[in-house]
């Protein structure tokens, strides 16, 4: 694979759409590196006691539009290896069932996302409690 990235011709027969295959393989990668400094960057607001703010949804955010792209990125890889599945069209279902799973791992962070948001309105609103009792103390 990474002959065929590098040299731009496929060593075995010619068949790999090299082009295809080095658009994919990049916007792949850079989906992944996307999720793992957003991952990165709350945690670190995990250190700080800060991840129940706004500031946390624009990560999340980030985290579940790479998920989203990760995905249409491995449909577009089972749309690129289906020609060469005729014979055997059941790798192409289970290819396709595994971009269904990905994407199913984008919904259970957007979950995630509204229990944030939950946890973000419940902290404003203690903070709020917290102002009122301090007024009246």
């Amino acid at each position: 694979m990474v002959w065929a990235l590098v040299s731009g011709s496929d060593p075995e027969d010619g068949s790999l759409p090299l082009t295809a295959l080095r658009v994919i393989t990049i916007l792949g990668l850079v989906t992944v590196e996307v999720a793992f400094v957003c991952v990165w960057r709350l945690v670190t607001m995990v250190r700080r006691g800060t991840v129940f703010s706004h500031a946390a949804f624009r990560y999340v955010d980030l985290i579940i539009g790479a998920i989203v792209a990760a995905a249409l990125v491995w449909f577009t890889v089972t749309i690129v290896n289906a020609p060469g599945q005729r014979d055997d069209p059941g790798v192409t279902l289970i290819m396709g069932g595994i971009g269904l799973a990905i994407l199913g791992v984008a919904l259970i962070v957007f979950v995630l996302r509204m229990l944030l948001a939950q946890a973000v309105a419940r902290d404003v609103e203690a903070a709020q409690l917290k102002a009122e009792l301090d007024e009246v103390i």
